[in-house]
């Protein structure tokens, strides 16, 4: 089995529509899917949050563990605390971050050799 690229998606959550947020993150996650990477979307806590609530606290915890165990974050447009913390991580930690899929392919195919 060929190694994928792990992307982690940083995106709005709470700030607009939190339906709508939620979707767009996993359409964008379910595109970096098809172009072959490994994706993780941080958002998908939305439906634990519903039967089994935690604090913010606990969900930043929680994924700064994953920011740090990918290979590059993707952020999607928007206004986002949360978000912007966890690019701030990443950049912390020596992950790139990106803000386009066009910026994360080149990336793969220049440095990831994927």
């Amino acid at each position: 089995m060929k190694s994928k690229m792990t992307v982690y998606v940083a995106s709005p959550y709470t700030i607009g529509d939190v339906a709508q947020n939620v979707r767009r993150s996993i359409d964008i996650t379910d595109c970096l899917i098809e172009y072959g990477f490994a994706p993780f979307c941080p958002l998908y806590s939305h439906f634990h949050q519903m039967i089994h609530p935690r604090s913010w606290e606990t969900w930043m915890d929680l994924d700064y563990i994953w920011v740090k165990k990918c290979d590059a974050l993707l952020r999607l447009d928007g206004e986002s605390k949360g978000a912007d913390l966890e690019v701030e991580f990443a950049i912390e930690n020596n992950i790139p971050v990106f803000y386009e899929i066009p910026e994360l392919l080149r990336y793969r195919t220049e440095k990831f050799n994927g």
